[in-house]
């Protein structure tokens, strides 16, 4: 990747997903989203993420060919995170719902998914907090709350290279996980897209 905002939300992507895998742990998962925004935030804006790469778009703040990329590149990065998993442990990552419906899973995925979005555009995207240095704590804060909430109900994505990503490195279960592949695409986007909303209203 010669274009350096495309291999930081590789990057990215990566250490993000190989640590959500790694450890499950919520505090380590927002310490390791505030390093890699502040780190990113100023080369790519630091999305690692397709949600928040959705509501940018739908922002105007992306073209649709720089919101492809953007989101090609975090889906190679889950993968290769996931492929770093299952290259250093005996089974595969695969993020899942547990003691919840699917339902119930969807609508925690959409909630916590909306949370981490509208705080990344109040932060992050908004003129009135523009220079600010408090937005990757916000941004790491959100995350952990959300994955000490949800995530042992839903499976914690809020992310579609999370959720969605290391499905495609367990392809010989690809079929029986259909409806997790629809569960981590369509929450957190619908819940990028109601942050969008939500903050246009505000603007």
């Amino acid at each position: 990747m010669n274009n350096p905002k495309l291999l930081t939300e590789f990057l990215g992507t990566f250490f993000l997903v190989t640590i959500v895998s790694f450890t499950g742990n919520p505090l380590a998962i927002g310490v390791a989203l505030m390093v890699l925004v502040y780190s990113g935030g100023h080369i790519s804006g630091a999305h690692y993420n397709p949600a928040v790469t959705f509501a940018f778009y739908l922002q105007k703040a992306l073209s649709k060919n720089e919101a492809i990329q953007y989101v090609s590149a975090q889906f190679l990065g889950g993968v290769a995170a996931s492929i770093f998993y299952a290259l250093t442990h005996p089974d595969f990552f695969i993020p899942k719902p547990t003691g919840i419906s699917w339902f119930g899973a969807l609508a925690i995925e959409v909630v916590f998914t909306f949370l981490l979005v509208r705080t990344i555009l109040l932060v992050a995207a908004d003129t009135r907090t523009k220079g600010n240095q408090y937005f990757g704590l916000a941004i790491g804060g959100a995350l952990m709350v959300a994955a000490f909430a949800g995530g042992p109900l839903s499976g914690g994505a809020f992310n579609p290279a999370v959720g969605v990503a290391p499905l495609f490195v367990a392809i010989d279960s690809i079929a029986a996980n259909l409806s997790l592949i629809v569960l981590y695409i369509v929450g957190p986007l619908a819940g990028g897209a109601l942050a969008y909303k939500l903050n246009s209203k505000n603007r």
